[in-house]
């Protein structure tokens, strides 16, 4: 059996399990590594996975569950927010070098964010997947389909990377700037 055909064969929830392994085992391996460009390309890597899993889950994975799924906690809704805030850490990361100051904290955020969206998404939203009428097995090949080509042909610039491009980075953080006027009260000695 070819890589492809093992591909077809998965149901859509195990496709995005075994994403969400692999782009956790990124988020460790960075955490384990000390060395600048060892961890740039664990970012790129990881970014690439990112944009593309949140590609097919948008396009096929959350449409069939608003579809088929009774949502009155509004589960769709904020799994929604957690991509586009992800999406906008991917966007400001890629428009980054990976040497600016706030470059690392930025990829721990998102590693922070994605790794709680995973465990609602596992943990609440793929058990209320399971109780519905989706055929897994056809929705995970659509999306295989998409994600192959997306490998091949990259993923297209979203709504977040164009803001992202338009703005730029906001560049120091506030409370940096602000320390640099700020006189500390200290306890008398």
């Amino acid at each position: 059996m070819t890589k492809k055909q093992r591909i077809r064969k998965e149901t859509a929830i195990s496709m995005l399990k075994n994403d969400h392994q692999k782009v956790k085992g990124l988020f460790e391996k960075f955490e384990n590594t000390s060395s600048s460009k060892a961890k740039q390309k664990i970012v790129s890597d990881a970014l690439m996975e990112l944009k593309i899993h949140a590609s097919i889950e948008e396009e096929f994975f959350y449409p069939a569950l608003r579809q088929e799924m009774d949502d009155e906690e509004g589960l769709m809704d904020e799994a929604d927010e957690e991509h586009h805030v992800a999406k906008v850490l991917i966007a400001e990361l890629e428009a980054m070098r990976g040497n600016e100051y706030h470059w690392e904290a930025k990829f721990k955020v998102l590693a922070e964010n994605v790794r709680h969206h995973i465990k609602e998404e596992e943990g609440e939203i793929f058990p209320e997947a399971k109780k519905t009428a989706i055929d897994f097995v056809a929705l995970g090949t659509s999306m295989a389909d998409m994600k192959a080509r997306l490998i091949r042909e990259g993923v297209p610039r979203d709504a977040e990377a164009k803001m992202v491009g338009k703005r730029g980075l906001r560049g120091d953080s506030p409370a940096k700037k602000a320390q640099q006027k700020l006189q500390v009260p200290t306890k008398a000695a």
